[in-house]
């Protein structure tokens, strides 16, 4: 696949750095690239921000103004007001409060935390899994997955 030509409109200047929901991102990138580094938000999102906002997704995301940096970062944060479809969001029907939501950057991060550590508590077949260190999708532990123990027999000394 061919890479695409990054946009820069004329007359703007583009910043080296963006700050976004508390994340440093490169303003000389693609905005459908720099905001799949944020924390909460994938590929499919990152599109329907774009699409929703009106932004060309190839443009430098240092090119934008400061007001399109506030909308970008409130279409994140709440993007049910822009429209964006519930199936998209990283949290639907929440554990606590039942309500669908998206969570970007660090509070993102902070809630996966709380989740296993939810899960840890009511001991269930993740939680346990999670504390013991071992992989919790169903991966296979024959080959894999043993670093930081003992490995192998253990043979006695020749003495």
């Amino acid at each position: 696949m061919p890479a695409m030509k990054m946009i820069i409109p004329e007359g703007r200047e583009v910043k080296d750095v963006v700050r976004i929901a508390g994340v440093e991102l490169n303003g000389h990138e693609p905005i459908y690239v720099e905001l799949v580094r944020l924390p909460g938000v994938n590929w499919r999102f990152s599109h329907a921000v774009c699409m929703v906002l009106g932004i060309n997704k190839w443009q430098a995301l240092g090119s934008l103004t400061d007001e399109e940096l506030e909308k970008l970062e409130d279409c994140l944060k709440n993007p049910e007001k822009y429209g964006i479809p519930n199936w998209l969001f990283n949290r639907q029907k929440d554990p606590i409060d039942g309500k669908n939501k998206h969570l970007v950057g660090p509070e993102w991060n902070i809630q996966v935390k709380f989740d296993i550590k939810r899960e840890m508590e009511l001991n269930t077949w993740r939680g346990f899994r999670h504390k013991h260190g071992l992989p919790v999708r169903g991966q296979k532990l024959r080959s894999h997955h043993r670093k930081g123990r003992t490995v192998g027999v253990q043979r006695k000394s020749s003495q």
